[in-house]
């Protein structure tokens, strides 16, 4: 007397047709069904070790110093030619 029976669950599965409407609850489906495969992807990828990343070999930095450059002199004035 308190279980459902076939009765029961057939005409629950008519309600939520007729309320959500073939396509509506087929596309939810398929939406809960793409969210169950992303979480069990994301678990497998949390098993997997991660993979060391590769550093590139270092460059020598060069520390031999450079010669000078010469500075120029600041052009005279215009005054000062006269």
């Amino acid at each position: 007397m308190g279980g459902f029976s076939i009765w029961h669950i057939l005409i629950l599965a008519v309600l939520v047709l007729l309320l959500f409407g073939g396509n509506r609850f087929s596309a939810m489906m398929g939406d809960v069904a793409k969210g169950l495969k992303s979480f069990k992807q994301g678990l497998s990828d949390e098993d997997k070790p991660a993979e060391p990343k590769q550093i590139p070999p270092q460059q020598p930095i060069d520390i031999t110093p450079r010669p000078a450059e010469p500075t120029a002199t600041p052009p005279a004035d215009d005054q000062t030619r006269q």
